[in-house]
């Protein structure tokens, strides 16, 4: 068995990467970072999928002015990395304003030797 060894401070990296793919939009990252059966809770209830989210940055149905992260915890389970983290958000989603805070979970997990999303969840907090 390989034990990889990994800390917070690499998926602090991760989360930042990700904060700045989803900011600029850029597909090609965001396809790196998100496993291919992710899933996705928005706070509306609705499921997404991976090809779903980056679709929405593809046509640009999903646009980011301003965001800000404040990671709170991350907790590490055999291979996975739980994070929650607060979004201070700005944009338009299907040409909806998004305007406020979001709390999320998400999970990171270690796949032959990468990193890659594989859920996560998202509430409104004002």
């Amino acid at each position: 068995m390989n034990h990889i060894k990994y800390s917070k401070a690499d998926i602090l990296k991760l989360e930042q990467e990700l904060l700045e793919a989803i900011k600029s939009s850029n597909v090609n990252r965001l396809n790196a970072l998100l496993h291919d059966d992710l899933l996705f809770v928005t706070p509306d209830g609705q499921t997404i999928t991976k090809q779903m989210d980056l679709e929405a940055h593809r046509t640009k149905a999903m646009v980011v002015e301003e965001i800000k992260s404040d990671v709170e915890e991350i907790t590490f389970i055999d291979n996975s990395a739980i994070v929650v983290l607060v979004y201070n958000t700005k944009g338009k989603m299907m040409g909806n304003a998004i305007d406020g805070k979001y709390k999320y979970i998400r999970v990171w997990n270690l796949l032959n030797e990468e990193w890659k999303i594989i859920g996560g969840s998202c509430v409104k907090l004002n």
